[in-house]
């Protein structure tokens, strides 16, 4: 059967350590979307790896595959698994031979375009690693997949038919000098070929690239256990999430068919896990109406709240959740645990099942608020609305908790649900009613041990 893990917020919802949890059941773990921007941190023991691409079930010794809707940079990919290697392990990692190639000029474009957009306070807030610009060349039907790596005389092909297209790009639109900038090489053919025709080599002999959906489709025919893990979250989906402060795939359930060629019936006949941090948080621009207090740089937010009160919360959140980028080391922006959010991200994958990280994080507080519904223009949203103008003028709601104490979190983790602090349960049963959906663990920290498991979806 399939488990399909989906981010139900704005990313950073602790999806790789719930992977983890699951893994030992699963015998393939697979992305199914996003590339080297989506940050997973898995602890073992003593020891933490934060990986930005390799499939989180490689710590645990799983066969891990990276599907087709999925964007592939090899330099990320190699350097990950030779750094997993020099710490003891050995992970078996497939590659879609369908998933496209993010190369050194879409990395260049996508820091140019940011910085253009920043003029006027339009840009998006991405990692900068090129996933945008990647997916666009690949709607764009001018991309190179990993398939084309193996192939010399193809990749050479492909690149010289793109490459002049991004240096007039570069050049005429920009009205940059190529030989300015920090990577020129990114836009020379030749260097461009021989690295990456060495990358085709190398995915070759180690026998890694595969068809995705005939090998996943003849591992489920056999009876092994496959984990669809999505990167990012619901509220950063292309289709369904705060356009244009998005990434340019599909995290929600529905990309887990078309990111790895399984059949809508086989994701869906298993279980769709969605994962909640017990508050709010995003790195980057766009609308946040739980917002406790921005970072500074970042709108909206922190021009909008200030310093204050809020922002004191929102400081100490941030500091007992560790609440910066796995991949960019940005501080996270705070908020409270958004209902009409995770009600529109229960609707698009629907869950089966919930896992909610961080409770411990909120522990000591006096109280804490959720946002229950919406107001705009008079009228009380239960959801969120399509654009995002209007989420944008939303006002929030807000539902007020009795706070619960620090606890022994891992006495919690084994003792069970009930252990937890009574209000801390009502809580998370709140959450649990107004999804109408059970929960299935509960993070109380980053260990695979400090988890509540309720529910085991194999």
């Amino acid at each position: 059967m399939t488990v399909t893990i989906v981010g139900s917020q704005l990313g950073d919802e602790g999806k790789g350590g719930i992977v983890d949890l699951y893994g030992d059941a699963a015998d393939v773990v697979v992305r199914y979307q996003g590339g080297d921007n989506a940050g997973h941190t898995v602890v073992e023991g003593d020891e933490e790896y934060k990986l930005s691409l390799v499939p989180s079930g490689a710590v645990r010794g799983k066969v891990g595959v990276l599907g087709n809707g999925c964007v592939v940079n090899p330099r990320t990919l190699f350097d990950e698994l030779d750094a997993l290697r020099d710490r003891g392990l050995d992970p078996d990692v497939r590659v879609a031979r369908r998933a496209h190639v993010i190369l050194p000029y879409h990395r260049v474009l996508d820091g140019i375009e940011e910085e253009v957009k920043s003029e006027t306070d339009d840009e998006v807030g991405t990692t900068g690693r090129g996933i945008g610009p990647t997916y666009e060349d690949k709607a764009g039907r001018r991309g190179v997949r990993v398939g084309d790596l193996l192939d010399a005389e193809v990749l050479r092909d492909r690149l010289e038919y793109v490459v002049p297209q991004k240096r007039a790009i570069v050049e005429d639109v920009y009205g940059l000098d190529v030989t300015d900038l920090d990577d020129p090489e990114a836009l020379d053919v030749e260097s461009l070929y021989e690295e990456f025709r060495e990358f085709g080599r190398r995915l070759e002999s180690e026998g890694m690239t595969v068809n995705a959906g005939e090998y996943l489709a003849s591992a489920i025919d056999e009876g092994q256990n496959v984990i669809l893990e999505g990167a990012q979250g619901t509220i950063i989906d292309i289709d369904h999430g705060n356009y244009p402060f998005v990434t340019s795939s599909n995290p929600t359930a529905g990309g887990a068919c078309t990111g790895t060629g399984l059949s809508p019936g086989v994701v869906g006949d298993g279980e769709v896990v969605g994962i909640v941090k017990a508050y709010l948080t995003r790195v980057g621009s766009g609308p946040m109406p739980t917002e406790l207090g921005g970072v500074e740089g970042d709108t909206p937010g922190y021009d909008e709240q200030g310093e204050g009160e809020n922002e004191e919360l929102a400081t100490y959140i941030r500091e007992e959740g560790d609440e910066y980028g796995t991949v960019t080391g940005r501080p996270r922006r705070v908020g409270w645990l958004d209902m009409p959010m995770l009600r529109h991200a229960t609707r698009a994958s629907g869950f089966t099942g919930l896992a909610v990280n961080h409770v411990d994080t909120l522990a000591g507080l006096d109280e804490l608020q959720v946002g229950h519904t919406y107001e705009l223009d008079g009228e009380t949203l239960e959801t969120m609305p399509a654009t995002t103008e209007q989420w944008a003028g939303c006002e929030i709601n807000l539902r007020t908790f009795e706070g619960w104490p620090e606890q022994d979190w891992a006495e919690v983790a084994s003792a069970g649900y009930d252990a937890l602090h009574g209000n801390a349960r009502a809580y998370l049963d709140y959450v649990s009613d107004e999804l109408d959906t059970p929960i299935y663990a509960v993070g109380v920290g980053p260990g695979r041990s400090q988890t509540i498991v309720r529910e085991r979806p194999f």
